[in-house]
């Protein structure tokens, strides 16, 4: 139930930011700590750009969305037809590939957490010992994976179970006091000053039955929306904290092979894209019409990579989809999704190497748990098993909020004086949604898109520049608010006697925000000493 309202809590803080629609895309001076995006563009007047391809793993895009239609990427090499023209294993893959399909046209939505899926994999091994010590080195540290894993899984499950009984209770108690007052009355329709009249019935009964038809009017929860919520909690309990699940058999590949890569089908949108689709929205929703969403970049092409489901990803897919996406011409990948555990993380380090080695710019979402990745790692990540860097071509983002002064970072967004490397604006973010929708979010998922649009902006301006130098001139002209003393982001505090200050420079590498007026300007400056 505290789940349930919280919700709505959070939708009424989103409609309310929502009268400042585009925030993200405004100057500093306008009060908002925005990307100073229309001055970036009178910067620009003049030049001439070239597309550039972003591809964009996620839950899937509403390719028929009439700000994200004119924007995606079509394959040149791949027609409609039932035939693999392009010979790249992938049957007609217009828009992109789904890897969470198989070829009949079924698709995952909902998938099990990695730590069930990990809890699942271990337990057959691990449930039966009794003495750790008989155990060698390397099966001692699984078995601590094991336990870890265990506990988590079954903690959550009976935190939702709990969850949804509760609903279940208040759901069943205001159901039947409305069948019963329905009853009573002979009517349909109920008169709430009718059934206040019964709040003083000498009929236990029918003053129990108006009370909680009077409570739940007051807590305005529909009994549909009740409803939903079950069936939400309820598909989580099948799948998310079910080791007995097994979901993935629907593809029908080994998800622990990566040698087995032809999967999937091109049903880039799948069952849920309403990620996927907010997403793609802030690199590009279409800027030449009349709709309130403005994507950043004017001039690229989104690709669709279909790898994220309810729940979490997995590393293969991650991988493969960064490899299609490279050998089809991308030049950018957003990545908002994040994960604590990566089970065949080497699959996903070698794809992020492949990436890098081709000159392609990955851009990752830094997670919304409200802690610290220098210490609590959120994967993908950079860093091999053994801490070394990977990449020099990847930023992660994290989540500031439109406020000045202490309350600049986002309280849920993660961060790290390290691994985080930039902030941009993810609070009440506007735009696109599926079925011709635009909305509002939070999440460094809508931060990393922020990122993505304005290096897109520079590379399709600036063709001329590096993918190196693109990430070097986006760190280096943020709004510096780097000795500004701000809450330490904690997504569980709800003791604000407890708050934590630091100078933002401690929350991550740039100590700003990202800025796409400074960016160009220090872009004409680098062009500029290469000529």
């Amino acid at each position: 139930m505290k789940n349930y309202l919280l919700f709505f809590l959070v939708v009424f803080i989103c409609n309310v930011i929502v009268a400042q629609k585009n925030w993200h895309l405004k100057d500093t001076k306008e009060g908002f700590l925005g990307i100073s995006l229309d001055k970036a563009y009178k910067l620009l007047e003049g030049r001439k750009s070239q597309t550039v391809i972003v591809a964009v793993l996620d839950s899937g895009i509403d390719t028929a969305h009439i700000d994200l239609n004119p924007v995606l990427w079509r394959n040149p090499d791949e027609k409609i037809n039932g035939i693999d023209d392009d010979g790249n294993g992938y049957i007609d893959d217009i828009y992109g590939w789904n890897f969470l399909g198989n070829s009949k046209g079924e698709n995952i939505d909902n998938e099990a957490y990695e730590s069930t899926r990990i809890y699942s994999k271990l337990r057959k091994k691990y449930d039966s010992i009794k003495d750790k010590n008989l155990l060698s080195e390397e099966e001692k540290k699984e078995y601590d994976l094991y336990l870890k894993v265990k506990e988590e899984v079954t903690s959550n499950y009976q935190k939702n179970k709990l969850e949804y009984e509760n609903i279940k209770a208040y759901y069943d108690k205001v159901v039947k006091s409305e069948m019963y007052l329905r009853n009573y009355f002979g009517t349909s329709e109920l008169n709430e000053s009718e059934v206040r009249k019964l709040l003083r019935s000498e009929n236990d009964s029918l003053r129990i039955a108006a009370g909680n038809y009077i409570l739940n009017r007051k807590n305005n929860i529909s009994i549909n929306d009740l409803e939903k919520e079950m069936n939400i909690i309820k598909k989580e309990l099948l799948t998310y904290y079910n080791p007995d699940t097994n979901i993935r058999a629907l593809v029908g590949d080994d998800p622990y092979n990566i040698n087995d890569s032809i999967y999937g089908n091109p049903d880039v949108k799948g069952p849920s894209p309403s990620h996927g689709t907010f997403v793609a929205g802030i690199i590009a929703a279409y800027r030449k019409n009349d709709n309130d969403a403005f994507g950043i970049a004017d001039n690229v092409k989104i690709m669709s990579l279909r790898i994220v489901p309810g729940a979490d990803e997995r590393d293969k897919d991650i991988a493969l989809a960064i490899r299609y996406a490279v050998k089809k011409g991308a030049k950018i990948i957003n990545m908002s999704f994040g994960k604590p555990y990566s089970p065949e993380k080497q699959f996903v380090d070698d794809a992020i190497r492949y990436a890098t080695k081709q000159g392609v710019l990955l851009i990752h979402a830094a997670g919304n748990e409200g802690e610290n990745n220098d210490i609590y790692i959120r994967y993908p990540s950079i860093y091999d098993l053994n801490g070394n860097k990977i990449s020099e071509l990847w930023l992660n983002v994290g989540a500031s909020t439109q406020n000045k002064g202490k309350n600049i970072p986002a309280y849920f967004s993660n961060y790290g004086k390290k691994t985080v490397d930039i902030f941009a604006p993810g609070v009440g973010i506007y735009s696109t949604s599926p079925e011709n929708r635009f909305s509002s979010s939070n999440g460094t998922s809508a931060a990393a898109p922020v990122v993505t649009g304005v290096a897109a902006l520079l590379m399709s301006y600036f063709p001329e520049l590096t993918p190196y130098e693109i990430k070097d001139i986006i760190m280096k002209s943020v709004t510096n608010i780097k000795n500004v003393k701000v809450i330490v982001p904690k997504k569980n505090n709800t003791d604000f006697s407890s708050q934590s200050y630091v100078k933002f420079k401690d929350l991550c590498v740039s100590g700003g925000i990202v800025n796409a007026e400074k960016a160009v300007k220090l872009a004409i400056k680098v062009s500029k000493k290469k000529k």
